[in-house]
């Protein structure tokens, strides 16, 4: 019962990315053509308003769930480990039509084909999680 709240708002999130378009493979290669301002719209004001969001969260001192203030790291400064992992993140997203969110949501909304890319998410992970100590951090 307690975790009721998370799914419902997951449920939410879930119908604003179908109704927004954002989980449209149509509209995912349409940014990657660089043919529409769409999903450049949808991600700018994700990163708008959470760049506000974590402001807001800093000046009011906001707390979590268990009263305690929430911290937030110093950012990391490696630029070429971003630009690498975007790279890799951007072309698995262009491949298989959706990143890892909307991947459940287009299965709710009957793309069940959606269930091989997930299967490659969750074998990619596991693989990650055997490499990672001879990988570079």
């Amino acid at each position: 019962m307690k975790f009721v709240k998370f799914l419902l708002v997951g449920i939410f999130f879930g119908i604003v990315l179908v109704k927004s378009e954002a989980v449209s493979w149509y509209r995912i290669f349409e940014m990657f053509k660089f043919q529409s301002f769409h999903m450049y719209g949808i991600i700018g004001s994700a990163v708008m308003l959470g760049a506000f969001g974590i402001w807001a969260m800093k000046k009011i001192k906001l707390k979590n769930t268990e009263g305690r203030r929430i911290h937030l790291p110093p950012k990391d400064r490696g630029f070429v480990r971003y630009i690498v992992g975007g790279t890799i993140f951007g072309l698995g997203w262009a491949l298989a039509g959706a990143c890892p969110g909307p991947m459940y949501i287009l299965v709710g909304t009957g793309v069940t084909s959606m269930l091989i890319v997930i299967g490659a998410a969750v074998l990619g992970t596991f693989t990650y999680g055997l490499l990672k100590d001879k990988l570079p951090h």
